[in-house]
């Protein structure tokens, strides 16, 4: 089995870290938690462009896939650059629509683009309030709902704002596939990886900036030893990630979900710690990387969820 990552994937990557480098996300990461979402748009339509989408939709309809694995490696770099927005449940949304021809015609292209934005709620659904196509999800029903109630519920990541889906709509399917949970289980893998990955970066570059008692904190043992845990559970983590997506078998995929984002959540404990009391400002940048790894910690399946899926993967059969 082979975890390195192509020479195409590698140029995939430095070409949307580039793109995502020079659009300074922070700022459209403020934006979109204060409800303007042009520039936030604006990025979405780049990132579709690069091929951010194109591995979950069918070539009939103009993507690229199914290219999980392409797709891991794209969601890391969003991950990496905090890039808001319902990105996991688009790409769920065209796991769901891709075997429906009369509705996915129609619809996936649009995703591919990025000329229309799609939500899923169970129950909550990410940014509703600005989504063009909204699935519900609601006893095991696949609902087109006809849009999202007014207001938001509250997150714990002020850029993940959540409505409720409108009752009624179309119904387009009575089951939900498990390959489309293992979709939005690897997305939201990846994404927590990259969120892990910019935390640790920014806190090493901190402690060998921030100076105490003469010498900067990060020659304090105790401070490397936490470094060195919270990479650990990084690397340990990216392995599980593109197995997974070499495999996607639902034990798989939930074994690298909860690895991900404990890895991610685990960073960001040590972030928080090792920056002290600028660590809890609003204003510092820091805090976007910090609220997300807490929020996709429960995204798409909780730490127990998902460990009881592994457990139930990997008992013997018959």
């Amino acid at each position: 089995m082979r975890f390195l990552p192509t020479d195409e994937q590698r140029a995939f990557a430095r070409s949307l870290d580039a793109l995502l480098t020079a659009a300074d996300t922070p700022a459209i990461v403020r934006s979109w938690s204060a409800g303007d979402h042009t520039a936030g748009q604006a990025l979405w339509s780049r990132i579709a462009e690069a091929g951010v989408f194109a591995p979950a939709v069918p070539e009939t309809y103009e993507g690229a896939g199914p290219l999980p694995v392409e797709l891991a490696v794209a969601f890391v770099e969003l991950g990496r650059h905090a890039v808001p927005g319902p990105l996991v449940e688009t790409v769920l949304a065209a796991v769901l629509l891709a075997d429906l021809p009369e509705r996915a015609e129609g619809l996936l292209p649009q995703l591919v683009s990025g000329k229309a934005v799609a939500t899923v709620g169970a129950p909550y659904a990410l940014d509703g309030d600005m989504a063009d196509v909204v699935l519900a999800l609601r006893d095991r029903q696949v609902w087109l709902s006809p849009g999202c109630r007014p207001g938001t519920k509250a997150s714990l990541d002020p850029a993940r704002r959540l409505a409720t889906p409108l009752p009624g709509g179309e119904l387009l399917r009575a089951g939900v596939p498990p390959s489309a949970l293992g979709w939005a289980r690897l997305a939201t893998a990846a994404q927590a990886l990259g969120v892990g990955l910019a935390l640790l970066e920014r806190t090493v570059a901190y402690v060998t900036q921030r100076v105490q008692f003469g010498v900067p904190i990060g020659s304090f043992q105790a401070v490397k030893h936490r470094l060195a845990d919270a990479l650990t559970a990084l690397e340990f983590a990216r392995p599980l990630l593109f197995g997974a997506a070499l495999t996607m078998t639902p034990a798989d995929l939930a074994a690298a979900k909860v690895a991900a984002c404990e890895a991610a959540y685990t960073t960001a404990r040590t972030a928080l710690q090792l920056h002290g009391a600028i660590g809890y400002t609003a204003e510092y940048d820091l805090s976007l990387w910090l609220t997300k790894a807490r929020a996709l910690r429960t995204a798409w399946g909780g730490p127990a969820e998902c460990r009881a899926a592994v457990l139930s993967g990997a008992r013997p059969r018959g």
